[in-house]
């Protein structure tokens, strides 16, 4: 729980608090627990909203793209796996994206969640989710390539 909060707020001890909070969350609201999933499902939804509300307060606010650009498409360059950075390297340039692509990136690829499911959480468009994410990725390579 505490590496989802750290790749999401970016900050140490932003993740340390927020996940202590919630975990106070997790406490207070166990009534309302439905066993509808895993306890570990609940508690990191738990988290993730509340990594998301703490994001809103900072003010991220993640543009609607799909009326000024063309749509992203991968080349066969970019499907290619990142075989020559090692975790390290590459945990170093998630943490070097700007917030809103971090986030994206962060719930769409580490945490499973589908670009309907991540445009509901964070109240956007599919489509600007889907930009996000490819705009992460061409990013980071662009940071890993450095």
């Amino acid at each position: 729980m505490y590496n989802i909060c750290l790749r999401m707020l970016n900050d140490a001890e932003e993740a340390e608090d927020l996940l202590q909070n919630s975990f106070v969350d997790v406490f207070t609201k166990l009534h309302y627990f439905e066993y509808k999933s895993s306890v570990g499902a609940w508690i990191k939804r738990i988290v993730i909203n509340n990594c998301i509300n703490h994001l809103k307060k900072r003010r991220l606010e993640l543009v609607s793209l799909e009326s000024k650009h063309q749509p992203v498409t991968e080349t066969k360059e970019e499907q290619e796996p990142y075989g020559k950075w090692n975790v390290g390297q590459i945990k170093e340039a998630v943490q070097q994206l700007p917030d809103g692509y971090r986030v994206v990136f962060t719930l769409y690829l580490f945490e499973g969640y589908d670009h309907a499911e991540i445009a509901e959480i964070l109240e956007i468009s599919v489509s600007t989710s889907k930009s996000q994410f490819n705009r992460a990725k061409k990013k980071l390579r662009s940071i890993l390539s450095d």
